[in-house]
Formats: C-alpha cells, structure tokens, sequence
C-alpha cells in the first residue's frame, strides 16, 4: 500500500506545478502585469504563435480558470497515473499538437485558456481505453463519460450564444488526444493473452488484466 502510494502522489506532481503556473498567468493577467493577448494564439499571425507554449496559462476569468484548471488536474494526474512511462512525452505532444492547429486553422481571433489540452486529455484517455481494453482504464474513461461527458457541446458554439468558446481548440484538441492515443498504443497497459496450456483449441483464451508496471506481454502482435 505504501508503495501504491508513492505512485499516486509521485504521479501528481507536473499537474500541481502546471496549476500553480497557470494560478500565476491568471494572476499576472488579472494585475496587468502580463496583457491576456500574451498567452494568446492568433492564428497565422507570428506575434501570436507564442499562444501554442502559453495559452494554458492565460484565462479571461476566474470561471475560465476554474472550469479548466480541475478537470486538467484530474485527467494530467490519471495521465501521470497510469501511463508515466511516456506521460509526459505523450503531454506535450497534445500540449502542441492542440496549439498548433489553432495557429494553423482556427478562426482570426485571440484564442486563449487550457481547454485545447483539457479536450485532448480527455480524448486520449477514453481512445486509449478503448484500444487497449484494460479495466482499470475503462473504469476511468467511464468516470470520465460520467463527469465530463457535457464536453461534447463545447465542439458547437451556437449553443452557448452569450459566451465567446474557443471551439477550434475543443476540436483541435480532441483530435490530438485521439492521434497521441493511437501513436502510442502499443506501450504502457496492454490486454494481455494467454493460451491455455491444457486445451488442445487455440481459439480458448484466458484474459487477464496486465500490470502497469511490466513490460507488455502479448500473443501473436
């Protein structure tokens, strides 16, 4: 238990620091200090490709902040959690994938806040479970469907009118959680199978869930 322990809090530790970095954008925005636009993507615009590194840390308001800086610390933490073998590899490919896309397709506006790698988080999580078929992590994705499953209107702005949402971040972000899932589907937890020794038919299988901390071991792949 102990040793569970250490995993779970040693797990935490990027997603705290990148709160408190983003706590600290919020506020040097809220002083004056840093202009908001500084965090910005805009798109094609080289003074706003900055944004794809720093957005994260700018928000408009401290329910901007709120509504993303938890479920980025929950789902960063789960990242950490169970794929810490390449989480924070897989991190800052959704990090910049997310940004990068904005630069490149999103509307000409100022696009700015964390949600992009909320959205890829999110996406990575659910996509990963779903190909590897693990139930720790398809009890997570489920968790996710349960908490977050509202996320999915954040891709259609016209149900939120009175409210200027990046959608192209929520959709580039997406899109990247899915992409980084599947480039790294054959590492970290896998479904393992076994043949069954005493059974003559090669079409019996026990599955068994694989341990996190193992190299993968898998039949025919």
């Amino acid at each position: 238990m102990d040793n569970e322990l250490r995993k779970i809090l040693r797990a935490g530790w990027i997603p705290v620091f990148l709160s408190i970095l983003m706590v600290i954008g919020f506020i040097l925005s809220e002083t004056g200090t840093v202009s908001l636009r500084f965090f910005s993507v805009y798109p094609l615009k080289i003074n706003g490709l900055q944004g794809v590194g720093l957005s994260i840390f700018g928000h408009s308001d401290t329910g901007h902040l709120i509504s993303n800086l938890i479920p980025f610390f929950i789902l960063g933490w789960a990242l950490f959690y169970y794929y810490r073998d390449f989480a924070f590899k897989s991190l800052i490919m959704m990090w910049l994938l997310s940004g990068l896309w904005v630069w490149l397709f999103a509307r000409n506006s100022y696009h700015v806040g964390a949600s992009g790698v909320v959205y890829a988080l999110a996406f990575f999580h659910v996509t990963s479970a779903l190909i590897r078929r693990v139930f720790a992590l398809m009890a997570f994705a489920a968790l996710i469907f349960f908490l977050y499953g509202g996320l999915v209107w954040g891709f259609f702005p016209e149900f939120f009118p009175e409210r200027n949402i990046s959608w192209e971040s929520h959709l580039m972000g997406a899109i990247a959680g899915v992409v980084v899932a599947w480039y790294y589907r054959k590492s970290g937890p896998q479904r393992t199978i076994i043949e069954d020794d005493d059974d003559d038919s090669p079409d019996w299988f026990e599955e068994v869930q694989h341990d996190f901390n193992s190299p993968p071991l898998s039949k025919n792949e």
